[in-house]
């Protein structure tokens, strides 16, 4: 099972960390991703992480997202700055990285300009 929260409304140029709860008991076993969907838009990948915290990013947000994992609190959170009104979608924790197989209930960003 996995548990977003940490969405909410924001400006441009604002900051948001999003947080996922993952109840797996080989929690570092998994490569873990972040995806969004705007509405009329197919569901992207936004940022991956792998066991091994190897990263992968979307062009769009590299160098304003930062992904990460804490394998203590099976957790894994995604760092937004800078964040544009493109920006605005329903965030899905999942994993694997690709085509995922499992995926949390999404939270909601909404970016202002």
């Amino acid at each position: 099972q996995l548990v977003e929260s940490g969405g909410g409304s924001v400006q441009t140029g604002g900051s948001l960390r999003l947080s996922c709860r993952a109840s797996a008991i080989r929690f570092n076993l998994y490569d873990m991703a972040w995806y969004r969907q705007s509405p009329g838009k197919q569901r992207e990948l936004v940022a991956g992480i792998s066991s091994r915290t190897s990263t992968v990013y979307a062009d769009s947000v590299k160098g304003r997202f930062t992904i990460s994992r804490d394998n203590v609190k099976n957790m894994v959170y995604l760092k937004m700055d800078n964040l544009k009104p493109e920006d605005t979608a329903v965030y899905y924790c999942a994993r694997p990285i690709y085509n995922p197989t499992y995926w949390g209930q999404g939270t909601q960003v909404t970016v202002s300009s």
